[in-house]
């Protein structure tokens, strides 16, 4: 109480306190928008980033980030590791080149994977069955001539060759995307502009209407080389329309049933526009285009 007006006197801490827990709120409130927007929104990387999160999914594994398997008469089938993540597969409607089918939507690849280094060569294609279909021979060479047919018999005598490190498949579509794309939201993993493409793919402008020796052009930044043209890959998918909204799909794998397959990434007479990251093609599992289809393995490993 104040002697001279007989009034209970403020305390000044106490008006401090309700200042600094609302202060403390609001900056609470930032940093986990800030965090929120980062996770959920801002999917993408760069290449630093890319080969961090790479040999940080080796480490929690206990596996190498690259890894050869033997298939006999020194020929080796490489592999290097995908990590899990979560980005936007498909493409934004201003996309230059872009179809209907490639609808933004999110999607969560929640475990690690192996997958080619390469494509399939006519050398590794020939040892696990004994021919080659191929119409551009060479033994490094991507294999063509192949159906998705094929791809599975192929795929069957591999995995009964009784290689250890587990059953090789083709990759799912949503796989296949986050594989090429290697923290990448632009048309191609080496960015937006038709001129990048050339350093990373052999395409209609500079194959001399021909494949060429896989691993000739620049890997992207989980070191996969060819993602883009040389020839279209075979995904394990039937082919469906892509959707949409916020729910990210967790390791999708395509409808249960349809009448086509998917392919990706191109081919050696193709334009740039169907050698984006997120270019879909549809076609008849007993396919083949006379030149232009090949396939890469995938291999999960077994979490320890």
């Amino acid at each position: 109480m104040s002697e001279l007006t007989g009034q209970p006197v403020a305390k000044p801490g106490r008006s401090l306190i309700g200042f600094y827990v609302a202060l403390g709120v609001v900056v609470a409130l930032a940093l986990f928008g800030g965090w929120f927007w980062r996770t959920w929104t801002v999917w993408w990387f760069d290449a630093d980033e890319a080969k961090r999160r790479q040999a940080e999914a080796a480490a929690r594994l206990g596996v190498p980030v690259e890894k050869s398997v033997d298939l006999g008469g020194g020929i080796k089938l490489e592999l290097v590791l995908v990590p899990a993540g979560r980005f936007k597969m498909g493409s934004p409607t201003d996309e230059k080149g872009r179809d209907d089918n490639e609808t933004l939507h999110w999607v969560a690849i929640t475990r690690p994977f192996y997958i080619g280094k390469y494509k399939m060569t006519q050398e590794q294609w020939e040892k696990v069955m004994g021919a080659n279909p191929s119409n551009f021979k060479g033994a490094k060479n991507p294999v063509e001539n192949v159906s998705w047919d094929g791809c599975q018999g192929f795929l069957k005598k591999l995995n009964g060759m009784g290689v250890e490190e587990g059953q090789f498949r083709l990759p799912t579509e949503a796989q296949w995307e986050w594989a090429c794309r290697a923290g990448t939201r632009t048309r191609f993993c080496s960015g937006d502009a038709d001129e990048s493409l050339p350093d990373y793919a052999w395409f209609d402008a500079n194959s001399g209407n021909t494949t060429h020796p896989v691993g000739e052009k620049k890997p992207n930044a989980w070191g996969l080389f060819d993602m883009h043209g040389n020839t279209w890959e075979w995904c394990g998918d039937w082919y469906g329309e892509s959707g949409g909204g916020w729910v990210p799909q967790h390791d999708p794998a395509g409808p249960a049933t349809g009448s086509d397959r998917v392919l990706r990434g191109g081919s050696w007479n193709h334009s740039p526009g169907r050698c984006r990251s997120a270019f879909r093609h549809r076609v008849n599992s007993a396919y083949w285009n006379g030149g232009g289809v090949d396939l890469r393995v995938v291999l999960v490993p077994a979490e320890h």
